[in-house]
């Protein structure tokens, strides 16, 4: 009797070699992986529309201290989920479902994210750092879902078929 077992690859590379994992603590494989380029380009979108918010002037104090608050929140969020896979954390603390972790924080965040970005562009009448803080907010948004997307498909694709990474 014979099994099929089929592999799901999560990250791509440029060569049919299949990547070696580096020595060290340091995972060096994952800084060059889509989710690692995805987490960066992330971070780097909710770092400028904080800036543009923060250093643009406002009237509406709730609204812009809200889109303050999610931006920053998340982008720390997103750092620390970063640092977890740059320095295979997620290995010491096997007791947590990291990918399932992600796609939670990711579903929750995207969604607070967007409404924080549709709130941010509604009151941004006249003022251009407002309007790019919410410009930026969106393509945040839009990154974040896409992180969500690759966090279900590595969750529950693997899973429901079987397979091992």
């Amino acid at each position: 009797m014979s099994r099929n077992v089929t592999v799901i690859r999560t990250t791509t590379s440029s060569s049919n070699i299949p990547p070696q994992p580096s020595p060290g603590p340091l995972d060096t494989g994952y800084i060059r992986s889509c989710s690692g380029i995805l987490k960066i380009a992330q971070m780097l979108s909710l770092l400028i529309g904080f800036l543009c918010v923060k250093f643009a002037r406002w009237t509406d104090y709730s609204t812009y201290c809200y889109f303050e608050v999610v931006t920053i929140c998340f982008l720390i969020l997103i750092f620390i989920f970063y640092v977890v896979n740059m320095f295979r954390i997620y290995r010491m603390l096997t007791c947590i479902s990291w990918p399932l972790t992600e796609l939670l924080h990711y579903g929750i965040g995207s969604f607070l994210l967007l409404i924080a970005s549709i709130v941010a562009a509604v009151k941004s009448f006249g003022c251009s750092g407002l309007v790019a803080g919410a410009v930026f907010g969106f393509i945040a948004t839009f990154l974040c879902t896409l992180g969500m997307w690759l966090s279900y498909k590595v969750s529950f694709t693997t899973q429901s078929t079987g397979a091992t990474l």
